[in-house]
């Protein structure tokens, strides 16, 4: 394990501290604009998920798995939210409704979780997220993340046309990052994500004055219990919440696996049955504060590979300053004003070390021309799926929309199901 010497280590923290609050301000913004929630419940539930992200940050790391892996807001369980409270006229349902269906399927599933983690009941996890699957997941994942990031660095302007200064601005980032770990000494390269934000950051400034715009704005703390609505017992509602938040478990297994190949270490029954707990009691918290469930980011992987600096204390004083931005909101406001493109930028930059990581998930596999459809059909179907418009999906019922216009759940139940129904053995 690579060990940080003193004078990298606030420059490290910062960089953790970057690369955390860049993953986590702009999720409880678009739910609680996508719920109708007022500005000082916005307010209050944006710093919940700041305090929150920095205190699950540090107690995975020290009590769970012990990896430094970001713990933050499923991008799963986001996605779900979204498209639920975008579908609750067509569902005759008010966003109370919905929110309140969604609370309670995270209650339940979290208290699943951490029950079945605490008697050691959830081995059957280790069987069904098989290599071949974690495999398809993290190609999926890397897929997921970079469509993403890349809609980010070409932003529109609002007549809808693509805002030219600024994405060329985004991609002359994302290449001088890239150049800067490729050929950059190792003291240089791998504070590229900390160099790039902080030199685009001031760039961004200078050249775009007209533009600066801050994501979030603190104000007083107005901590709400189920901001979103109270549970209730909208059986489909939940249903599809505790369904979903089951496959988000599979952000657990794939990180938990990747960062302990990555540390060249075995996770031990005791450590997963600490993560699963911590995993179920995340998902009551978030459910309680209007947030969304959390899961180890497998993205990670990503940037660990990318910064090379494998120590955990930097990763857990970034999840203390996390902490502080919370609590004292002047902190957090300043780092508000850190342009998206910037971070989109950035982080497309770091995340394009995730595909090397699934390479090397199926490295040991061999394909042929009836074996290669084990890997292709969950991947390419799921590619398809990000690609589609949603309106296509209008004549599936509602409830099950969700589930089948998200390309990255798709991949994964496909590639469990074959690998369950097929003996890929037989065919060599």
């Amino acid at each position: 394990m690579l060990k940080s010497i003193s004078w990298t280590t606030p420059l490290a923290s910062l960089q953790w501290l970057l690369y955390m609050f860049a993953n986590t301000v702009v999720v409880p913004l678009t739910v609680g604009a996508a719920f109708d929630l007022p500005p000082d419940v916005i307010a209050g539930t944006s710093r919940c998920s700041l305090i929150f992200t920095g205190i699950a940050c540090i107690l995975q790391s020290l009590v769970g798995h012990r990896f430094p892996l970001m713990e933050g807001h499923s991008g799963l369980m986001w996605g779900l939210l979204l498209t639920l409270s975008a579908s609750a006229s067509a569902m005759g349902m008010s966003l109370g409704e919905i929110g309140g269906g969604i609370a309670t399927g995270m209650l339940l599933s979290g208290f699943v979780v951490a029950i079945m983690g605490a008697l050691n009941l959830l081995n059957i996890l280790q069987r069904i997220f098989t290599q071949m699957v974690m495999s398809v997941f993290m190609f999926l994942l890397t897929f997921q993340l970079l469509f993403i990031f890349s809609k980010g660095m070409l932003p529109l302007t609002p007549e809808g046309v693509l805002n030219v200064p600024v994405s060329l601005f985004s991609i002359g980032l994302a290449t001088f990052v890239i150049v800067l770990k490729i050929k950059g000494k190792p003291a240089i390269g791998n504070f590229s994500i900390l160099i790039g934000m902080a030199v685009g950051w001031g760039l961004y400034l200078i050249l775009f004055p007209d533009q600066q715009a801050a994501t979030y704005t603190p104000s007083g703390f107005h901590m709400t219990l189920f901001p979103l609505g109270q549970p209730n017992w909208n059986v489909s509602i939940i249903a599809v919440t505790f369904l979903a938040s089951l496959l988000n478990l599979s952000n657990t297994v794939a990180s938990v696996r990747a960062g302990a190949a990555l540390f060249r270490q075995t996770v031990t029954n005791a450590q997963w049955n600490r993560t699963y707990i911590l995993a179920g009691l995340y998902s009551i918290g978030a459910a309680l504060f209007g947030l969304i469930a959390y899961a180890p980011f497998a993205s990670t992987i990503g940037f660990l590979e990318s910064t090379r600096n494998f120590d955990r204390k930097p990763f857990l004083i970034g999840g203390a300053l996390m902490v502080m931005l919370g609590v004292i909101p002047v902190f957090g406001g300043i780092l508000a004003t850190l342009p998206s493109n910037v971070g989109n930028a950035v982080l497309f930059s770091a995340y394009l070390q995730l595909f090397g990581t699934a390479l090397k998930n199926i490295r040991g596999f061999e394909f042929n021309s009836i074996t290669i459809y084990r890997a292709a059909i969950p991947i390419l179907t799921g590619v398809c799926i990000m690609n589609l418009d949603t309106a296509i999906f209008s004549q599936v019922p509602v409830l099950l929309q969700p589930l089948v216009t998200n390309g990255f759940m798709m991949g994964v139940i496909i590639s469990i199901l074959l690998e369950n129904i097929v003996n890929w053995d037989k065919y060599g």
